[in-house]
């Protein structure tokens, strides 16, 4: 019998509250699998055991989905044995032959927790690769560089046999730190900051503002497409999008050009604001980084955050394009966040931006027109959609 291993990642060194972690964990779990087919999952000492319950089950695409799970330190598919040598010589040995065949080179590590297994774990390792070589003569053994390392660990439930112990997502479970808005808009950094604050446990909901005609109809579904993107990693999104136009000419009309993206910013983290009372948010994010665009100065940023009624979370503050495009790669959002379709903070971009305003002239030129009408207009008419 085959079976997916997890291994804890942070949440083993929590203290009195781990049983919450773990909860949560095995929730997102088992809504991670769902939809593939009946699981037993159980847990014992940081681990917890995924059984399949049929044999058609697609195990490797389970494992693929499991490498999305934050709290998980490693996903290892493996073969179950009982705790008996001569078994796990005869069918270990065969069950690796596929990762075998085509090595030049092994090590093998062992690893005895259960103490009244008769063998220890130097000699486990000795035997067990002395039955590989004799199986597969083609095979070096190489302890400090190895093709492959092959993992045998003998635990209370049985003898676990397998060739990959696969790098988990990291990072706390979903849903275990809280929840958050998410200002995406539909550029490379804003999905990754919500990468970044799921992986710290944050749950995830995101705030779109879109700008007919000046925004067309395929920039918001680049941005739904985002979302689709980020569930691999968040779980289910619950995305709002706001309809900006009014509030955006009001505010070309009524303040200087070049304060024209610091009021709007405000304004966005106004309405943002006002949608994280009505549904219990705790914070807000967003995927400014420090001197990347005008708008994001530390002058600039104090002005704007000074109109947050929430924490902003900004977890790309410190990150070049480079590393941010890295990561985008890596979650599959890249490609998508690159089509050619402006977004609306590319409308009414002032020619020479403020880089360095100050916070009471920003107020100022902010209060001198009454924008309440137009925001209270934007959210009566907002948009839902679950993703």
């Amino acid at each position: 019998m085959e079976v997916i291993m997890l291994k804890y990642g942070e949440i083993a060194l929590k203290g009195q509250n781990k049983r919450t972690f773990e909860e949560i964990l095995i929730k997102n779990i088992k809504y991670k699998l769902k939809p593939m087919g009946e699981f037993k999952l159980s847990r014992m000492q940081s681990t917890i055991y995924v059984e399949p319950q049929s044999d058609d089950i697609d195990l490797d695409l389970a494992v693929k989905k499991l490498l999305c799970v934050f709290g998980l330190g490693a996903v290892q598919r493996c073969l179950v044995l009982p705790k008996d040598y001569a078994a796990i010589s005869e069918k270990g040995v065969a069950y690796l032959e596929n990762a075998l065949r085509t090595a030049k080179t092994f090590k093998v590590e062992a690893k005895r927790a259960d103490k009244s297994f008769p063998m220890t774990t130097p000699m486990l390792q000795r035997e067990f690769g002395g039955d590989i070589l004799t199986a597969y003569p083609h095979l070096t053994v190489d302890v400090h560089n190895p093709d492959v390392t092959l993992i045998v660990e003998i635990r209370d439930r049985g003898a676990y046999i397998n060739d990959t112990r696969l790098t988990g997502a990291g990072g706390l479970p979903v849903g275990s730190s809280g929840r958050a808005l998410l200002l995406l808009s539909g550029g490379i950094d804003s999905p990754v900051a919500g990468y970044m604050m799921a992986k710290r446990g944050l749950k995830i909901s995101a705030l779109h503002f879109e700008s007919p005609p000046y925004t067309t109809e395929r920039a918001k579904m680049k941005v739904e497409t985002l979302c689709e993107k980020l569930l691999a990693y968040c779980g289910a999104i619950k995305l709002y999008t706001i309809n900006f136009t009014r509030l955006q000419e009001a505010i070309q009309q009524n303040a200087p050009e070049e304060y024209f993206t610091i009021i709007m910013r405000r304004l966005m983290v106004e309405i943002s604001n006002r949608i994280s009372e009505e549904n219990g948010y705790r914070a807000l994010i967003t995927g400014e980084s420090v001197g990347q665009v005008a708008s994001q100065t530390l002058s600039a940023m104090s002005c704007i955050e000074r109109a947050a009624r929430f924490p902003v979370l900004r977890p790309l503050v410190g990150f070049d394009k480079i590393e941010i495009t890295e990561l985008a790669r890596k979650i599959d959002t890249f490609e998508t966040s690159i089509l050619p379709y402006e977004d609306c903070c590319s409308v009414f971009t002032p020619r020479h931006p403020k880089t360095n305003p100050k916070l009471k002239e920003v107020e100022q030129i902010q209060e001198s027109f009454d924008y309440e009408p137009f925001i209270q207009q934007s959210i009566q008419e907002i948009e839902v959609k679950m993703f």
